[in-house]
């Protein structure tokens, strides 16, 4: 039997399930994903870099709050400064949690292509990218760390688990996972008990 795992762009506004929902966009428009399961998942509002798969090790490894690393970039309002960088960096607040520590840098001359729809722009309220770096995974998580530091998201994409890089993948598009990416997948799921089938 054929095991299943993909590198998937989610578009902006499609669930990341396969259970139809009325007047809602699922995976279940992307027939080339069909097989698998979505691992982990990213919200309606959000895009970028999931994976699918119908591995149940590959389920537990990836979604494991503290396993591996999960990189964002995120376009916020106004421009953080050297403190609020730091907040993101030390662990922050968000309501009933605080944030584990994290890595947080500006993004100052990223260029990204336009989403579909557009964010909303005000005139007077300049925007910038963050990228973060997180090892989990909380409902929400990064929109409610830049928010608790002052920075809405405006915009949010995941580019990348451990090795794993969303790259040029355009929204709506998939790919089989490269050598480089099936190697430490192996490597990481053998540490953690899990077994590569081909």
């Amino acid at each position: 039997m054929q095991r299943v795992i993909l590198v998937f762009h989610k578009p902006y506004g499609v669930l990341s399930q396969y259970k139809p929902v009325a007047g809602k966009r699922t995976l279940l428009e992307f027939p080339a994903l069909s097989g698998g399961k979505a691992v982990g998942r990213l919200d309606e509002d959000s895009e970028g870099l999931l994976m699918i798969s119908d591995l149940a090790w590959v389920q537990t490894l990836l979604t494991r709050p503290g396993q591996i690393e999960k990189c964002y970039r995120a376009q916020v309002e106004r421009i953080p400064d050297a403190a609020a960088l730091q907040r993101l960096r030390q662990g922050v607040r968000c309501g009933d949690f605080v944030s584990a520590p994290a890595r947080a840098n500006l993004l100052a001359d990223l260029q990204m292509a336009e989403r579909e729809p557009p964010i909303r722009h005000r005139l007077n309220v300049p925007t910038v990218w963050l990228e973060l770096q997180l090892r989990e995974g909380k409902n929400r998580q990064v929109r409610r760390m830049t928010a608790a530091v002052g920075h809405p998201t405006l915009r949010l994409l995941r580019v990348g688990i451990g090795p794993v890089q969303l790259a040029d993948l355009a929204p709506g598009a998939c790919r089989e996972l490269t050598r480089p990416e099936r190697d430490w997948l192996n490597r990481v799921g053998k540490q953690k008990g899990g077994l590569w089938q081909k």
